[in-house]
């Protein structure tokens, strides 16, 4: 095993509970989805249930995870993943370049590099990647966030905000500051998800617009900081593009958490599937063998996770 400003669209957590659990979903692509799925499952159906987290926060194809977990169960999940018809590579779920389904990952992986490249500091660099998706949009037609919500939309089991505390990651395109969104910030679950996946284009919300919460971190765990037990499942086993003094990384943001006296866990993908992630992660066709690969690990450590976990 390995706050942002107030305003009528983002809302500031509430305070954990001390003995709290936690379930952080960090981003991933098409294939991450799929991962996150499996291992919920896998988790699951060996007797460990951690879609009854306290706290669930969500991350791009993690926030799409975070509210398909809380209005489905983890078999039912899987199993719509695993009976997919078999797809080529094309937009992902929870990633926002279903816009341009012909664009290589790898020449968005390049455009994000160029542009931590010239950044300054991490609030720089989501300065420049607002900036740049704000660009691409006055480029646009205009239809993308209007499109992508029916997408985002049609992969949720249900429309509304679950029950239990999901926070959903994002950055404002014009600012450069991270969002949070929950039930309490006035807006619909689907755009939330919309937003946190807009790796892209921005995603308009009103009259403002949003790129990818993994702008934010990658896995955004410091957001579970005072839970007790926190589960971090990160299909990009915690790596980062950014320069590590930035302490965008997840070792930083778990070293953070146990300072605060929080017990983590964290699940990568192992050796076996880690080709699924990075350049494949937007190829729907290997969705089926990440959830299968997933799912083999939920099995697995079910049982060494149970007592950190109850």
């Amino acid at each position: 095993m390995n706050t942002t400003p107030s305003s009528p669209l983002h809302s500031t957590p509430t305070a954990p509970s001390a003995g709290g659990r936690a379930l952080v979903l960090g981003g991933g692509g098409s294939t991450g989805n799929a991962w996150l799925i499996g291992v919920v499952a896998g988790l699951f159906e060996a007797g460990l249930d951690v879609t009854t987290a306290d706290l669930t926060v969500g991350t791009s194809a993690g926030s799409t995870a975070a509210a398909q977990i809380a209005g489905a169960t983890p078999a039912e999940l899987l199993a719509a993943i695993l009976a997919a018809a078999p797809q080529q590579r094309t937009g992902a779920v929870g990633s926002g370049p279903a816009h341009n389904p012909g664009r290589p990952v790898v020449d968005q992986l390049e455009r994000m590099s160029r542009i931590i490249a010239s950044a300054e500091d991490a609030a720089d660099m989501r300065r420049r990647m607002g900036a740049a998706a704000l660009d691409m949009d006055a480029a646009s037609d205009g239809s993308w966030s209007t499109q992508w919500r029916i997408t985002v939309a049609s992969r949720l089991p249900s429309q509304s905000w679950p029950e239990r505390t999901v926070l959903i990651t994002a950055v404002d395109a014009r600012t450069g500051e991270p969002a949070v969104f929950d039930s309490k910030s006035g807006i619909d679950l689907a755009d939330a998800i919309a937003a946190s996946c807009s790796s892209g284009l921005p995603y308009r919300i009103g009259d403002n617009r949003y790129i990818d919460g993994g702008y934010r971190r990658n896995e955004n765990a410091d957001l579970a900081a005072g839970y007790g037990r926190v589960l971090v499942l990160s299909p990009f086993s915690g790596r980062t593009l950014h320069p590590l003094d930035w302490g965008m990384q997840l070792a930083a943001q778990v070293d953070e958490l146990r300072a605060g006296g929080s017990r983590v866990e964290t699940i990568f993908p192992d050796s076996k599937s880690e080709h699924m992630f990075g350049a494949n992660a937007m190829d729907l066709s290997m969705r089926p063998a990440a959830a299968r690969a997933g799912h083999e690990q939920g099995m697995a450590l079910a049982e060494q996770l149970a007592e950190f976990w109850h």
